[in-house]
């Protein structure tokens, strides 16, 4: 099946095919931020879905290359299990095919067709600080993964994942972090402080979804160097910081309860491992690729809320 191209600009107009990027995984939390931020540009663009086409095998995906000529590719695909990533433990087989085994048919059908792609990853390879008390770097391997026997599954399939992609040509490898927006959902890191009914103290860094899929399409419109970038908000927060810039800009009244300690929220409430980090985003920055400081993202969220049709 041919999928439809999601064209952008006024009806009626030309659409160059030189131009149009192609969307992997367009239908998901992120992919529909990649969706809202090319609309927003009236920036071509085609949305695949497995429907459409099987991109989880490489001769299905090279024919579709081939046949509607995209400049770019962006596979937003991949498996996060719901509600969270406990889901992975229960479902190993899907968390790998998608996170790790995925990644590997992208880079051979764009290599062989010779396109450039840009790949979704994860900065949850990753706990706590370096040694040295600073964020992690592109540069820093990873230290919550299957090879440092101390992950989640999701995290050691993200792992993997990049490992499957080392040594690419002309691919971004972009590293995701706890996504929010100012829309309330399920998977808004926001969201979930407010509706959990405990919460986990730790610092993290973050990414606001808007400017990480902004971020990423510049890096194809600048031609920034191919490689891994760390796409989170400049800084880190804490639980107890955000949870403090809900009262002030959202809901003054709301009491927020914590675990005492990690340990505790292990015991009652997870089954596997978090990955808590923080993370240097000085790579991306230094391309003059702009990105906001992570207090003023949550601020600006926090100020245009959406709320969802269900109750906070």
């Amino acid at each position: 099946m041919v999928p439809t191209v999601l064209n952008a600009k006024a009806s009626g107009s030309q659409t160059d095919r030189r131009q149009m990027i192609l969307l992997l995984g367009g239908r998901g939390y992120v992919g529909q931020a990649f969706r809202k931020y090319l609309e927003s540009r009236q920036i071509d663009y085609m949305s695949i879905s497995r429907t459409d086409c099987d991109y989880t095998d490489t001769s299905s995906l090279v024919d579709l290359i081939h046949r509607t000529k995209p400049a770019f590719l962006i596979n937003a695909a991949g498996y996060t299990g719901k509600p969270n990533v406990d889901a992975c433990e229960l479902d190993r087989a899907n968390c790998l095919a998608g996170n790790a085994v995925l990644p590997g048919i992208i880079r051979d059908a764009c290599e062989s067709t010779g396109l450039p792609w840009g790949h979704v990853s994860s900065g949850c390879i990753f706990t706590g600080r370096r040694g040295d008390g600073q964020g992690f770097t592109e540069d820093d391997p990873p230290n919550f993964s299957f090879r440092t026997n101390n992950s989640s599954f999701y995290s050691g399939t993200k792992a993997l994942g990049e490992e499957v992609l080392l040594g690419s040509e002309s691919c971004y490898v972009w590293r995701l972090r706890i996504p929010f927006d100012r829309c309330d959902g399920p998977r808004n890191y926001l969201s979930k402080l407010i509706n959990y009914d405990t919460l986990l103290e730790a610092e993290n860094s973050i990414s606001h979804l808007d400017d990480f899929a902004r971020c990423c399409v510049e890096s194809f419109e600048r031609k920034i160097p191919f490689g891994t970038y760390n796409v989170t908000n400049t800084g880190a927060v804490t639980t107890q910081q955000v949870v403090e810039q809900i009262r002030e800009h959202l809901l003054p009244t709301k009491s927020f309860r914590f675990f005492e300690n990690e340990p505790q929220f292990m015991k009652i409430a997870a089954k596997a491992p978090r990955s808590n980090c923080v993370m240097d985003n000085a790579k991306l920055r230094a391309t003059g690729i702009r990105i906001r400081d992570v207090h003023e993202a949550i601020e600006d969220s926090l100020r245009q809320w959406v709320w969802s049709n269900s109750e906070a």
